[in-house]
């Protein structure tokens, strides 16, 4: 073999040795004899072996070029534009591409898009080559090549129709659903200097959840669904957020209440096999529920949380409410599931959740997700996050973003402290905290109770004693 021959043997690209052997006379004649054969077929080598990528997730806007071979999953319809100065017509046409790392859009224009609508169906493999940039959707490839390719790629072309199927770089996602969760509404502004509107709710489906993102008219949606609504929503986008993936909603996506059979069942991580530092989904009864409380944070503003304790079969924990959570109705004898809780170190060491901004809260119902306000006309819904930043997902949390106990806070109980503290005082609660001190809670009020005694959480006691400062010192329990 002479050395065009084996630069070509080494060159991982689809080109005939005829047409890189065409190229590489071209290349010799156009350095007028600064190269040799050799050296022009390395440059040649070079230059097509240029923007080759392992795979789809790979593509970076900004390359000059990607080249790569993908699956056909969808072939938008053909679309007509005027080009400025020009006569005729503009065409363009979408196809959604995937590998087995991701998927992608790859816009095909003009007689490249003619010939993609005829030509092109779901399940054909190309080898294509164009320019990445960021586009309206995420990253889209302008095609300059396109042409078919005998390469097995591993893509299940039904997959996306439900969330575990997913993909990051997917674009037409239709999925059916049932709602879990609503966010409020948020305002922020642009760089341009109007006023941008976001919002979030989560849907489920039997392989999973996913957090939805609306952008400007589709909030009204977050407005307008209850939970336990079955919804079904037509082309999305996907992105990711904080190692995540969520669907975004753009000015041309649907979501619209259908009358179908969708069933979540929650997935949920054991109380007593939690890990500190982690992020999973804890359901269960609610046990016992704190008053809501207020805050300063650094900045100044006001923040709010607000505790409860949930158990499930192997155990219990105080999960910390923050911001506009931290108004939900929630009461003893709910069974919810709190979705994407961050496991902290809590007080005295004992671990605690925090359903910040990223959290969805929602009704169990036998096992099944339920509309958490099926009793109630209002449209508004379990406050899927808190109520931070449009652009950085920042919560209403505090600093610590650790729950903030009664202890912590000086913030006990509503009893009446100003009762002569020669009266001997009873009061009667279930014990909602067992350590020093106990705190019993009766549905309605919470009281610190100084005592020796070993009382057990979920007991009802009743203590009798003098109160001072807001705190029962009792002389008897029983």
């Amino acid at each position: 073999m002479g050395a065009i021959a084996d630069i070509y043997a080494d060159l991982d690209a689809e080109v005939p040795e005829t047409e890189f052997r065409e190229a590489v006379e071209e290349k010799v004649e156009e350095m007028g004899g600064l190269a040799d054969e050799e050296t022009a077929a390395m440059l040649i080598a070079h230059e097509l072996a240029d923007g080759e990528i392992e795979g789809v997730a790979d593509i970076e806007a900004g390359m000059e070029e990607a080249k790569f071979a993908a699956k056909v999953t969808h072939v938008g319809e053909l679309r007509s534009f005027e080009r400025d100065g020009e006569d005729e017509d503009g065409k363009v046409v979408n196809v959604e591409v995937a590998d087995e790392t991701g998927r992608v859009r790859v816009a095909f224009w003009d007689e490249r898009a003619e010939g993609a609508v005829d030509e092109l169906e779901p399940g054909d493999v190309l080898k294509i080559a164009g320019r990445p940039r960021e586009g309206y959707n995420g990253i889209e490839v302008s095609a300059d090549r396109a042409e078919p390719a005998d390469v097995e790629i591993d893509v299940d072309l039904d997959g996306a129709e439900s969330i575990e199927g997913l993909t990051l770089g997917e674009s037409d996602v239709t999925l059916t659903g049932v709602v879990l969760d609503t966010d409020s509404i948020r305002t922020f502004e642009r760089d341009d200097g109007s006023e941008g509107k976001v919002a979030n709710l989560t849907l489920g489906d039997e392989t999973g959840k996913v957090r939805v993102t609306l952008w400007d008219e589709q909030t009204e949606h977050a407005a307008e669904l209850k939970p336990g609504t079955t919804v079904e929503l037509v082309d999305g986008y996907v992105r990711e957020r904080d190692g995540e993936l969520e669907v975004h909603l753009s000015a041309r996506s649907t979501l619209e209440p259908v009358d179908a059979d969708v069933e979540y069942v929650p997935e949920t991580t054991p109380i007593e096999a939690l890990e500190i530092d982690t992020i999973t989904d804890i359901g269960g009864v609610v046990r016992s529920t704190d008053p809501k409380r207020t805050f300063d944070r650094d900045d100044g503003s006001e923040g709010q949380v607000r505790n409860v304790r949930i158990q499930d079969d192997s155990g219990d924990i105080r999960v910390a409410l923050w911001g506009e959570k931290a108004d939900r109705d929630i009461a003893a004898g709910d069974e919810l599931q709190f979705a994407d809780v961050e496991i902290q170190d809590g007080w005295r060491d004992d671990l605690e959740a925090s359903a910040g901004w990223r959290t969805s809260v929602f009704a169990i119902d036998g096992g099944a997700a339920t509309s958490a306000d099926e009793d109630d006309d209002s449209a508004d819904g379990l406050d899927a996050f808190g109520g931070g930043d449009a652009e950085d997902g920042t919560s209403d949390e505090s600093g610590s973003d650790r729950a903030v106990s009664d202890e912590e806070s000086g913030d006990g109980g509503s009893a009446d402290s100003e009762s002569d503290e020669d009266e001997p005082t009873e009061f009667t609660g279930t014990v909602v905290q067992a350590g020093d001190p106990v705190v019993l809670d009766n549905g309605s009020e919470t009281m610190r109770v100084e005592t020796d005694a070993d009382v057990g959480l979920g007991e009802e006691l009743t203590a009798r004693g003098s109160v001072a400062e807001g705190r029962l010192d009792a002389d008897e329990l029983f």
